[in-house]
């Protein structure tokens, strides 16, 4: 499996675990395919949005059928492009797993440069971990609307975010 190399301070390392730590890879790849579900076909999401197997939204092919080794390396490549932009823009997460697992979940919802310009990020930075978490809560809409699972998701990610602090 192909793995995109990480930029920035990170380069070099080339796989989630190298980037965020064993501990953070094992609990990304246990929790991304239980929130965004595993759908091995190009489809269009609530808000019509192209999206593959589990939570991809790039190179999808809408009606495509993905192997589970395309969707496997898929989640992998952008959990390691998210742990390493949401390092990049929130380096104090280096060391708190939970924090940082919740930190990539949310990046990989919203993206990188939506997660990095936060009040989640602002706070992280300033040390404010509490009230990092607390901010989560927000990031529940899609097309200007609330969306159930989003309002799960936030939920889950926040319980693992308050996880230890």
């Amino acid at each position: 499996m192909k793995i995109q190399k990480a930029s920035g301070p990170l380069a070099g390392r080339t796989t989630l675990a190298g980037i965020a730590g064993a501990a953070v890879a094992a609990m990304l790849f246990a929790v991304v395919p239980q929130l965004e579900g595993v759908r091995p076909v190009g489809y269009l999401d609530p808000v019509g949005i192209a999206t593959k197997c589990m939570g991809d939204t790039t190179d999808v092919v809408v009606g495509r059928v993905y192997s589970d080794a395309e969707c496997l390396a898929s989640m992998e490549r952008q959990l390691v492009a998210h742990a390493d932009g949401v390092l990049r823009c929130t380096p104090s997460l280096k060391g708190h797993d939970n924090q940082l697992s919740a930190a990539v979940l949310l990046a990989y919802n919203i993206g990188v440069q939506r997660y990095c310009a936060s009040t989640v990020a602002r706070r992280f930075n300033t040390g404010e971990f509490k009230g990092g978490c607390a901010a989560f809560t927000p990031y529940n809409k899609a097309g200007g609307k609330v969306l159930p699972g989003l309002v799960h998701r936030r939920a889950v990610e926040r319980a693992l975010c308050e996880k230890g602090l």
